[in-house]
């Protein structure tokens, strides 16, 4: 099993989402973020004064997937997140050892 943790821009969202329900995703969780990486912000103008954002917003979608979907929740993110741009987010992978549902304590991939 793999932890999927994506960071990606709050528009692109509902696109990425609707393409992981399609291959197959059955669970995720999502967060409202603010952060930066190499764009550090932006300058913006309100009732005409300038100020300056170093914090900008995003959704973080945090996944535990069967490994053999992994490759295909990448792939969706990456065709529906891209814009070529700076800011388009991040993908970080890593293994997950076990998974237990509390419910009926469920384990490994059935748990998912």
């Amino acid at each position: 099993m793999t932890k999927l943790e994506a960071i990606v821009q709050p528009n692109r969202f509902d696109q990425i989402k609707d393409a992981l329900i399609e291959i197959g995703v059955e669970g995720m969780t999502i967060s409202e973020v603010r952060g930066h990486g190499r764009q550090k912000g932006h300058t913006e103008k309100y009732r005409g004064r300038e100020y300056e954002t170093d914090l900008l917003p995003k959704v973080k979608l945090e996944l535990v997937l069967d490994d053999k979907l992994v490759d295909m929740a990448v792939d969706a993110i990456v065709k529906y997140a891209a814009t070529g741009k700076i800011g388009d987010g991040k993908i970080f992978l890593s293994k997950v050892d076990e998974v237990i549902r509390i419910r009926n304590q469920e384990r490994g991939v059935a748990a998912l």
